[in-house]
């Protein structure tokens, strides 16, 4: 049985800061238990692709709230500050990892599906609908909403996307007590100048993404 889009609605794209105007229109057709969700990780050339599922209180209004946006925005120490707020407060949160040999296996996309999907198969109560970062999941058979630019609009998508940030960046930061001088403490496995550098001069590690790397050294 594959995901409904809610109403007909697949992908949308919208230019409103994050907010609960989709949450509440959600909530207007009945559905109380509305799960937020994203991934990190898509770009980087190191680890896995790591997604969360977040789940929201109802009709929540706390200060920190207006804090919250898309990871990208906001710096490492409000991202560690906002991902404990978000986990006080939430019914629920799931976090899913598809590591980097899926990646390579079966392709980035599929490793999205699946880091999203474990994620959401964490969440306990499990959620009655999906608000998704852009893309859909048909092997989820919930009602579901992907939402273009989602993590920049969706207050739950935005809480989603901090968790999965802060937990990918501490798994590279044991990673890189694993596989040392590559610096992936300080960029988390990104394309930067210095990782490129390294990559050159000691070739890839085991966590390494072959698909990432066959043109880079």
């Amino acid at each position: 049985m594959k995901g409904k889009g809610i109403k007909g609605i697949g992908l949308i794209k919208n230019h409103q800061i994050p907010s609960f105007a989709e949450e509440k229109k959600l909530e207007a057709q009945g559905y109380r238990l509305i799960a937020g969700v994203d991934e990190v990780g898509c770009g980087a050339l190191t680890g896995p692709v790591v997604a969360a599922a977040v789940i929201l209180p109802y009709n929540v209004d706390t200060p920190w709230l207006k804090q919250v946006k898309d990871s990208k925005q906001l710096t490492p120490t409000k991202r560690e500050l906002l991902s404990h707020h978000i986990h006080e407060i939430a019914i629920s949160v799931g976090i899913g990892t598809a590591p980097h040999d899926i990646i390579d296996a079966q392709g980035l996309t599929k490793a999205r599906r699946l880091a999203m999907k474990l994620a959401i198969d964490q969440l306990s109560p499990p959620p009655e609908a999906l608000l998704i970062d852009y893309i859909s999941l048909p092997n989820v058979p919930l009602p579901q909403k992907g939402i273009t630019n989602g993590d920049s609009l969706c207050i739950s998508i935005a809480c989603a996307s901090i968790i999965a940030k802060v937990a990918r960046d501490h798994l590279m930061i044991e990673f890189d007590k694993t596989y040392p001088g590559y610096g992936l403490a300080q960029h988390k496995g990104y394309g930067t100048k210095e990782h490129l550098s390294c990559l050159r001069r000691l070739g890839l590690s085991s966590i390494h993404r072959q698909s990432s790397n066959q043109s880079r050294i």
